[in-house]
C-alpha cells in the first residue's frame, strides 16, 4: 500500500445537494422553499411571530436576575485536602491559600478566590487563608487542629458613608 493509494470507503463523503437546477433533479423550481409567501423569499423575519396574536415569549412571565458582578469562586471540600496531603501534595503545618493549592495542582486557576465546604473528613493541620469557609468545614480544621482566616473584603469609606446615609434615611422614613 501506497499513500497515493489511500482513499475514503465508497459512500463516505456524500456530494452536495445542488438546488435550483431543473425540475427534473427533484430541488428546481421553488428550491425547497415551498410556494410563495414570506418563506419563499430572501430575509425571513418570522422569529415567533404568530400572527398577531401575543407571542409566546412575551406571554410568559420574567424570571429571575443575573447579578453583573458576580464572583466565580473555587470550591473545595476539606476531604479534598486531606487527599491532598496524604498524596503529598500538600505539606502539614504550611499556609495554604490559593495560590498554593493552584501550584500543587489541587485548582486549576485562582479565579475570583476559595471557598472551603466541609464535606469529609480531614486529620492535618493546615492553616489555611481563604474567602469564604463554611461553619462545617471551619469546624473540622479547628478541631483537626488547623486554623482558617478569612480574607477581609475593602470597603471604600465613602461607601461606607453612603450606606450609613441610607440606613438614616429608611430609619426616619419608619418613624414617620
Amino acid at each position: 500500500m501506497r499513500l497515493n493509494d489511500i482513499k475514503d470507503n465508497p459512500g463516505a463523503r456524500k456530494g452536495r445537494l445542488r438546488i435550483g437546477r431543473g425540475i427534473g433533479s427533484g430541488v428546481g423550481k421553488t428550491g425547497g422553499r415551498g410556494g410563495k409567501g414570506q418563506t419563499a423569499r430572501s430575509g425571513v423575519a418570522i422569529g415567533g411571530f404568530e400572527g398577531g396574536q401575543m407571542p409566546l415569549h412575551r406571554r410568559l412571565p420574567k424570571r429571575g436576575f443575573n447579578k453583573w458582578n458576580r464572583k466565580d469562586w473555587n470550591e473545595i471540600n476539606v476531604g479534598a485536602l486531606q487527599k491532598a496531603v496524604d498524596e503529598g501534595k500538600l505539606k502539614a503545618g504550611q499556609p495554604v491559600d490559593v495560590t498554593a493549592l493552584v501550584d500543587a495542582g489541587i485548582l486549576r486557576r485562582p479565579k475570583d478566590g476559595l471557598r472551603i465546604l466541609g464535606s469529609g473528613e480531614i486529620t492535618a493541620k493546615l492553616e489555611l487563608t481563604v474567602n469564604h469557609a463554611t461553619a462545617t468545614a471551619k469546624a473540622a480544621i479547628e478541631k483537626a487542629g488547623g486554623t482558617v482566616s478569612l480574607i477581609e473584603k475593602k470597603v471604600l469609606a465613602a461607601d461606607v458613608a453612603k450606606r450609613e446615609k441610607t440606613a438614616a434615611k429608611k430609619g426616619a422614613a419608619k418613624k414617620a
